[in-house]
């Protein structure tokens, strides 16, 4: 028998309405299998109203153009100090050879982020080598979608050159950043901040970067990295703050939002090893990923329609389990990923497109190739 307390809040999901915490709270700390259960198949019958059953995909190329990174995350198996066995930072030919190649493969995103290099600089700006990553490609490709610079990124940018976060953002967008990756995020929660990434930007300021890009026409994605030291509630909350920043994107009408909600289940084979045992194992707990990417679907669908498993952390038979609890897109190509990969991922680096198409095919569901705005790309 499904829980009554269950039923009433999936019953509300089902009219449309949005789920307060506390209600999202419940469905977290779920256990019994028949309440899950329900728990599954409603977040999948809001998928097909919110979002319908074409499962999407965008091929796509990943470029970490650096892992030399003044930050030491606790989680973090990919950073580098300079001069470290490992350490890399691409020129302007390797970026470039990597874009040829994507783009010989059909791709229409580039999507890049590195580690914050202090020495990343032309003529002592930090703004100007990042622009000129930017100008690098989209003078060579200009139809390519740039998909570029976390809000650490921003905020790295802006400290080393004293700029306003709006006045970095303005400049990478007239550059010819397409839209912001949502990613440092990991669980916008001070308190988990301090443990997990003590040296990035707290809570207020991923929003307001995330709210300035928003305002300034620049669209972009919404992340949580689950799974290691956060508890129900600072899930529940992270999600809260994702779906505010949402509508204040919406009532106040600025012209770009959150595309998409992409959960990141941790990895930590590789992770420094106080978080490793602290969080006590190395590859993500399916059913928790699964539980969480319903309750995500369920809590922020009417306002965030498109959401994302990571077949890198969850390989890809995780990824088809997730787009039968909420899920209505399969992610990139990819086609090099290091970030993950390094801590230890078990999903690998690459997703050939027929990969994708038959994985999503096996579930009986079409699939659709799309740009990274999620409109339509006819092949």
């Amino acid at each position: 028998m499904i829980d009554s307390t269950v039923e009433m809040i999936l019953d509300r999901a089902l009219m449309g309405y949005d789920l307060s915490p506390e209600e999202g709270l419940v469905l977290l700390q779920q256990s019994d299998a028949s309440s899950i259960a329900a728990i599954c198949t409603t977040a999948d019958k809001l998928r097909h109203r919110q979002a319908g059953d074409t499962v999407t995909y965008v091929i796509n190329r990943n470029i970490n153009f650096t892992n030399v990174c003044e930050q030491h995350c606790s989680f973090c198996a990919f950073r580098r100090d300079a001069g470290d066995e490992g350490a890399y930072w691409l020129d302007w030919t390797a970026i470039l050879e990597k874009t040829k190649d994507a783009v010989k493969r059909g791709a229409t995103e580039i999507c890049m982020q590195g580690g914050l290099n202090p020495a990343a600089q032309i003529n002592g700006k930090s703004l100007s080598y990042y622009l000129k990553l930017v100008k690098t490609i989209k003078q060579e490709f200009p139809h390519l979608h740039l998909h570029a610079f976390s809000p650490q990124e921003v905020q790295f940018i802006a400290r080393t050159d004293g700029l306003s976060y709006a006045e970095v953002i303005a400049a990478l967008r007239d550059a010819g950043v397409g839209s912001m990756p949502g990613t440092a995020a990991e669980v916008l929660d001070d308190e988990v901040r301090r443990i997990l990434c003590p040296e990035k930007i707290d809570t207020a300021t991923w929003l307001e970067i995330v709210s300035t890009a928003h305002k300034l026409g620049l669209h972009t994605t919404s992340t949580m990295l689950s799974g290691h030291i956060e508890n129900p509630t600072q899930q529940i909350q992270h999600l809260e703050k994702l779906r505010s920043l949402q509508k204040t994107a919406v009532n106040k009408e600025y012209p770009a939002r959150i595309t998409e909600f992409i959960l990141l289940p941790f990895v930590g084979q590789e992770a420094p090893k106080p978080l490793r045992r602290r969080v006590g194992r190395d590859q993500p707990v399916l059913k928790d990923a699964l539980l969480l990417t319903a309750v995500a679907r369920i809590f922020l669908g009417n306002w965030i329609p498109n959401h994302q498993p990571s077949w890198v952390k969850l390989g890809l038979p995780g990824a088809i389990a997730a787009l039968n609890w909420g899920c209505n897109d399969i992610g990139g190509t990819l086609m090099e990923e290091h970030i993950t990969t390094m801590a230890g991922a078990i999903g690998g680096t690459c997703m050939e497109v027929e990969t994708l198409q038959s994985a999503i095919a096996s579930l009986g569901r079409p699939y659709q190739q799309r740009d990274t705005l999620y409109h339509k790309v006819s092949g």
